[in-house]
């Protein structure tokens, strides 16, 4: 896709809180198949719905002539991450398990209010995800199964009924609602046939958004038992949710110290350990966030291409994704304070992390003046405050992935961050 809003700036090519349990154990079973582990080495990513990436490093560590290059000692940082990354999955899992609940209830008695209640609890189960991408992009258990937990933009059409297509979907189709039939169905043809994960949920809860002013507005009657529609709907709604939280759990599982990923990594040699944890940030606010979520969006100017439209809640989105990035320069995250990836780059270079700092908190500015719903902002004209400001937001992010790229340097990490286009 095109970025128009690179800002005349060069490509980048070098580049709360819920208790989490102790050891997590999924409440739904295996209903979510789970791929198995992928081999634990650098594989080429890919972002949401197949978006991005491009080949990662051998090595994450930069060599130098230098013999006293890079000589630091980075354990308590690394550890501290594992645990910020077992905490947060715990969260979400837990958040998650919370959603099912109200979803239990809909289901059960499915008036608006209980509706609400549905929505309401996706709302607040949403943040404990996003602070958790900052994991991704170096191979750990979540790429495994990302795609069919936050894959977007979504084809509603694929799933349930729009407007001017009342039969329109799986759900009004002949097939079977079987969590096997909805993941096999899950971007089969077409990376925007999603099928599974927060954004079919969000669909099934709020229905299409049709209007700038605010959400979808599905009514609960949709779910009222006895017509085969309905009926499907329902079994469909419950599947999918049971499966979100299923992944959770499992990603939460994999992070404990039972788990054989964090062993891994606090075995790996410290800037193959650092470089992941940055090339993790960066990637997420110098691309995935940057372009594919906030630039991709302006240019188009389709409400399809804003990341959580139906339930307009795109700038929470926006907020989290930031607060999960800056939780692993600081440390501070699902109700902790640890030992930051700032506090090693104090020791190294002291105005470095100075810069980031300063990078973080003019990023977190320019999203806080973002408008709000995303899709007023979409459909502003060229020029309007509520443009310049998105302009503003995604010229902000660019310069933290750059000074996250540049920090990497500084600590002996290669930062690779995919070309915006």
């Amino acid at each position: 896709m095109k970025n128009k809003l690179w800002l005349g700036v060069g490509t980048f090519v070098l580049a709360g809180a819920i208790s989490a349990p102790a050891n997590p154990a999924s409440p739904y079973g295996s209903a979510a198949p789970k791929a198995p582990h992928a081999p634990l080495h650098l594989v080429a990513e890919a972002g949401e719905g197949g978006e991005g990436g491009g080949g990662a490093p051998s090595t994450y560590a930069l060599g130098s002539t230098d013999p006293g290059a890079f000589h630091y000692d980075a354990s308590t940082e690394i550890a501290a991450y594992v645990d910020l990354v077992r905490a947060s999955y715990g969260a979400a899992a837990g958040a998650a398990d919370k959603l099912v609940s109200a979803v239990d209830a809909f289901l059960s008695d499915p008036t608006e209010e209980r509706l609400a209640g549905a929505r309401k609890a996706w709302i607040a189960a949403r943040p404990t995800y996003l602070v958790t991408e900052a994991f991704r992009f170096y191979d750990g258990p979540i790429e495994n199964i990302e795609g069919r937990l936050n894959a977007w933009p979504m084809n509603e059409a694929y799933v349930d009924y729009v407007v001017g297509d009342p039969a329109a979907g799986l759900v009004n189709g002949e097939g079977p609602i079987s969590l096997d039939a909805i993941n096999a169905a899950d971007q089969r043809d077409d990376e925007a046939d999603v099928t599974t994960g927060w954004h079919a949920i969000e669909f099934l809860l709020w229905g299409q958004d049709l209007s700038d002013a605010g959400p979808g507005a599905r009514p609960a009657s949709d779910y009222a038992p006895g017509t085969k529609a309905n009926d499907r709907r329902r079994e469909y709604l419950d599947l999918v949710a049971r499966q979100l939280a299923t992944d959770l759990f499992s990603l939460a599982g994999d992070w404990t110290a039972e788990g054989k990923y964090p062993k891994w990594f606090l075995a790996l040699p410290q800037r193959e350990a650092i470089g992941r944890m940055i090339n993790g940030m960066a990637i997420l606010a110098g691309y995935e966030f940057m372009s594919e979520r906030l630039a991709v969006a302006l240019d188009s100017g389709d409400q399809e291409d804003e990341h959580s439209c139906f339930s307009d809640t795109t700038k929470q989105d926006f907020i989290y994704d930031l607060a999960g990035i800056k939780a692993v320069w600081t440390g501070e995250g699902a109700g902790e304070k640890r030992p930051g990836l700032s506090a090693l780059m104090r020791r190294v270079d002291g105005a470095e992390a100075a810069k980031i700092d300063g990078l973080f908190a003019q990023a977190e500015t320019r999203i806080a003046a973002l408008g709000d719903p995303w899709d007023r902002v979409l459909a502003a004209s060229p020029g309007s405050p509520e443009r310049q400001a998105a302009e503003a937001a995604v010229a902000a992010l660019q310069a933290l992935g750059e000074g996250l790229r540049s920090a990497g340097a500084k600590l002996g990490v290669l930062v690779l961050i995919p070309e915006a286009g």
